[in-house]
């Protein structure tokens, strides 16, 4: 294909690392962005519009128009295989992301098409092509840490979290993603030092402390070489964040760290092994300040690239094809990966598929809880099993015990309209008691919003006969309620929910969801606003109108304001009675016990209970001058902060509380007392 100086280069998958192909290419003076392909037209058309690229395509086969020299793959690697083997029977070179594909028949076929027709075919193994990666190979290959014995991977990552809807990402769909992500690199970093793999054996495991929808979250490894054995470990959980390679030698142990594009070197002084230590670590650490420093500006001035292996692998990709000589990382170097990869990755979506297999039910439930796992759904859950009811329950991982057969569990993100809609199969009652508590917006987006979105929704699919949704008093406007003014149901809601934070945000927004589809016929729905929650097991909460930070109470003000709490067991009566109640279809009701108790007062208690707990009380006005820096500083930073100045406004409990519409129309009056709930909650106070 003739390309008069000048190569035409299409982008296929317009990704998170489409962007660092872009930028590279746009460095190279010879090389043309003809156009981006992706089925996300948005998506296409946000990375176009940020690189200057004059053209979107639905799909490779729109993008022959273009008549592209070069096509960069950077889908997910499931669609590696057919989309090279198309490109190159366009007649187009391939630089193919990493994995270069799932199976080695598929590389295979790669490989052989290339070939047939000519071209080259080339991974993006970037890792390998790291400068800091080629410096240390190249002073290994110069004697500094002697005969290698040994090397080590170390990597911690994170993902996007899921923010709900029917598009899962592509990371949480198999089990095997977070192996042919960041293990492929592990491979082929341990090979670069260690010479050819010749065995590896790969363990995964599902920790429980990670986000529930990747599952197999931590990833060891050992991986025997034609030079030593090289270990690997890949973890979703390390944080602070490591990218670090160590390579063990008979005359010194280097440490590279790709974060930080620095290199350590421990060696063998002659002097006493305490003296050599002593010596040792402080060259480094003088070594390792001056690096950090020269890095940090050559970063900030733009000679060091993000991400600089994927830069240096596609410059060097271009400067061998125009001299027409083999890639730096020829196809069949991720051929030898993939051998590695395959197998375990068809294990670990194989495991997977094991792991979240749900047991069928003892009894059909006609009860679903979601948020079962939390503390007024555990508390939910245990009345309805004393009543000898079935129960169902929606929760995002197994547990490490199986329950017993009156419950049944079906595993999943309450985000996604799938797993809500299998939940849901021959139930009669649900108690939406799930939302997010913590995260960022991808959580509260999935948890709170797409999760309420997709209960009711089922719902309105399965004829559910009741839907009892838990809302919350922070819904409400606090900013502008006026003291010793009841609050009751028709109380205004928060007017400015986005400057209140996500937890009122979105709660607000769920609540209006639920009540939108009650007004409209489409199912039949009773909303619950319960105050503060408490009762044994929520000893450490701090009451309304303080903020829990560090381990330390801050009381905003004197103390004086009284908190609408509300006895664990007495929200779960409410519960009952408006699941199976008749009552009026989109039926609010505020549940608070009528005896109220101040913060400080609330605060002795906790601490006449024998339990730790440090408070300081900090002026309001104090907190507000605080707080300007803050949203000032978050202005400027275009970053959302903790503290404004409308927070602190909002912050204050509402009280008095008015519940007659649950006294009246629900029939509900609290069965234990705040008296009873606290010696329950906290025993009975001491000396």
């Amino acid at each position: 294909m003739e390309h008069n100086g000048i190569l035409r280069v299409g982008l296929v998958g317009a990704g998170y690392v489409a962007a660092y192909h872009a930028r590279a290419l746009r460095s190279l003076p010879d090389v043309e962005i003809a156009g981006v392909a992706d089925p996300d037209e948005d998506r296409a058309k946000a990375l176009a519009a940020e690189f200057g690229i004059a053209r979107v395509f639905p799909s490779l086969d729109a993008m022959a128009d273009a008549h592209p020299h070069v096509i960069h793959v950077l889908t997910p690697p499931a669609y590696h295989a057919a989309i090279v083997l198309q490109a190159l029977d366009m007649g187009c070179h391939v630089f193919v992301e990493k994995p270069m594909a799932e199976t080695v028949a598929d590389c295979d076929r790669m490989i052989a098409r290339a070939r047939e027709k000519g071209l080259i075919l080339s991974v993006n193994h970037s890792a390998r092509l790291d400068p800091i990666v080629l410096q240390a190979l190249e002073m290994i290959r110069n004697g500094a840490c002697g005969e290698v014995t040994a090397a080590h991977f170390l990597r911690s990552s994170d993902y996007a979290a899921y923010s709900g809807g029917p598009n899962v990402p592509a990371h949480f769909r198999n089990g095997s993603y977070p192996f042919q992500d960041l293990g492929v690199h592990g491979l082929y970093l341990l090979e670069s030092f260690l010479g050819p793999i010749e065995r590896a054996d790969i363990r995964y495991y599902a920790s429980g402390i990670g986000d529930a929808n990747l599952v197999f979250d931590e990833w060891h490894g050992t991986v025997e070489c034609a030079r030593g054995v090289g270990h690997l470990y890949i973890s979703w959980n390390v944080r602070p964040m490591q990218n670090e390679i160590i390579v063990h030698g008979t005359r010194g142990v280097m440490h590279v760290d790709c974060y930080l594009q620095t290199i350590s070197l421990r060696k063998t002084y002659p002097a006493p092994k305490p003296i050599q230590r002593i010596l040792g670590t402080g060259l480094n650490s003088l070594s390792m300040l001056w690096k950090v420093t020269a890095n940090t500006v050559r970063f900030v001035t733009g000679s060091l690239k993000p991400s600089p292996g994927i830069h240096l692998s596609i410059v060097k990709f271009y400067e061998a094809l125009r001299k027409g000589e083999a890639p730096p990382v020829p196809a069949e170097e991720g051929r030898r990966v993939i051998s590695v990869l395959e197998d375990v990755s068809r294990r670990a979506d194989a495991d997977k598929h094991e792991y979240l297999a749900e047991r069928p039910p003892a009894r059909q439930p006609r009860i679903l809880v979601t948020g079962g796992n939390g503390f007024l759904g555990r508390a939910l859950v245990r009345r309805l099993r004393e009543s000898g009811e079935p129960v169902r329950l929606l929760v995002r991982r197994p547990p490490q015990r199986l329950p017993e057969d009156d419950i049944h569990l079906v595993y999943g993100d309450l985000g996604n309209p799938t797993v809500v809609d299998r939940a849901m199969q021959g139930i009669e009652v649900v108690y939406h008691v799930g939302a997010a508590m913590r995260g960022g917006p991808f959580e509260f987006q999935a948890g709170t919003i797409w999760g309420t979105r997709n209960v009711v929704d089922a719902c309105e699919q399965h004829g559910v006969r009741r839907l009892v949704h838990v809302s919350s008093m922070s819904v409400l406007d606090h900013a502008g309620h006026q003291p010793d003014v009841p609050v009751n149901e028709s109380s205004p809601y928060e007017p400015y929910p986005d400057r209140r934070g996500l937890y009122t945000q979105t709660k607000l927004e769920a609540e209006r969801t639920v009540l939108e589809a009650a007004r409209e016929g489409r199912i039949h729905a009773v909303v619950l606003r319960p105050g503060q929650i408490y009762g044994p097991g929520a000893e450490q909460f701090p009451p309304s109108g303080t903020i829990g930070i560090a381990g330390r109470w801050l009381v905003v003000g004197s103390g004086a304001h009284f908190v609408p709490f509300v006895y664990v067991d007495n929200v779960v009566d409410a519960m009952l009675r408006a699941g199976e109640a008749e009552l009026p279809n989109g039926s609010i009701f505020q549940l608070v016990d009528p005896d109220g108790i101040r913060q400080s007062d609330y605060i002795e208690r906790v601490r006449r209970s024998g339990r730790r707990v440090r408070t300081m009380n900090v002026p309001a006005w104090l907190l507000t001058i605080a707080s300007w820096g803050i949203e000032l500083l978050g202005k400027l930073l275009k970053r959302s902060v903790p503290l404004t100045p409308y927070r602190i406004r909002s912050i204050t409990p509402l009280w008095p509380c008015d519940c007659s519409a649950a006294h009246t129309k629900l029939g509900w009056t609290p069965r234990v007392s705040l008296t009873e709930g606290l010696g329950q909650t906290f025993g009975e106070p001491q000396g």
